[in-house]
């Protein structure tokens, strides 16, 4: 029986965990983003407050900034972001800001998710700017991956 493909965004979320590996290699919890437009990667990052000093340097945040910069605008239209983890409040709004139009994340994450576990942002009829989204792609890795990390964090490992 031959080997089943992976779809465009497993392909791309691959990446988006290879991006959350660095993180937890420089000790930040382990989320990864990129940017993607036309098929192509035209930005990603990891996690980085605590080595840049910076609350909002979260992956998504860090991954909008480097694309709005090599982009030479700030508005992504077209762009889709992958992020290995469910964004939160501030980055969903950044998202909102910046007119991406799609998200996909791996995990959900019930503290802070802003798409589905927390609150749902997104739903709010006043924005002037809608987002699709999905969830769950490659779920498991990305929620091993914050597992792993806070298991060794906390010495269980």
């Amino acid at each position: 029986m031959p080997k089943k493909s992976k779809s465009n965004d497993e392909a791309f979320m691959d990446v988006a965990l290879k991006n959350a590996k660095l993180a937890m290699d420089a000790g930040e919890v382990p989320i990864g983003a990129i940017l993607v437009r036309d098929g192509k990667i035209i930005a990603q990052g990891h996690n980085q407050p605590i080595l840049s000093c910076d609350p909002t340097a979260h992956a998504e945040i860090v991954v909008l900034r480097k694309a709005a910069i090599s982009e030479g605008n700030y508005r992504l239209i077209d762009c889709q972001l992958f992020v290995t983890i469910e964004p939160c409040i501030m980055c969903v709004g950044a998202m909102l800001h910046a007119r991406v139009s799609r998200i996909i994340f791996g995990a959900r994450e019930p503290r802070f998710g802003a798409l589905t576990s927390h609150i749902q942002i997104l739903d709010n009829v006043r924005f002037n700017h809608e987002i699709e989204w999905h969830g769950g792609v490659l779920a498991e890795q990305s929620s091993l991956l914050m597992r792993n990390f806070f298991q060794l964090k906390r010495g269980k490992k």
